[in-house]
């Protein structure tokens, strides 16, 4: 599992900029999806994948141990849909 100074760290020593500048990119990056989300927006990253957000509906669910049931209202969720070339790097593929 990697840290998100490890990240940095690694991206820095990709890209030649300094880990400041590279935090700050991140962070850019970070905010402006999540802008983009906030607007509900889908955003599709070449390479990479979809976010996306859904509306999920109302619905009445059951406490299994009291047997009472709740009302959940509805809701929004991010969602995300990774791209096949993901998927099998992810998978060793």
């Amino acid at each position: 599992m990697m840290n998100n100074k490890e990240f940095i760290a690694e991206l820095s020593g990709k890209t030649g900029l300094s880990q400041k500048e590279t935090a700050q990119y991140a962070s850019q990056l970070v905010a402006d999806i999540a802008m983009q989300l906030e607007e509900e927006n889908v955003l599709s990253i070449a390479g990479f994948g979809t976010f996306e957000v859904k509306k999920k509906l109302e619905r009445v669910v059951v406490n299994p141990s009291t047997k009472q049931r709740m009302l959940v209202p509805p809701k929004l969720v991010v969602s995300f849909k990774p791209t096949a070339s993901l998927k099998d790097k992810a998978n060793g593929k």
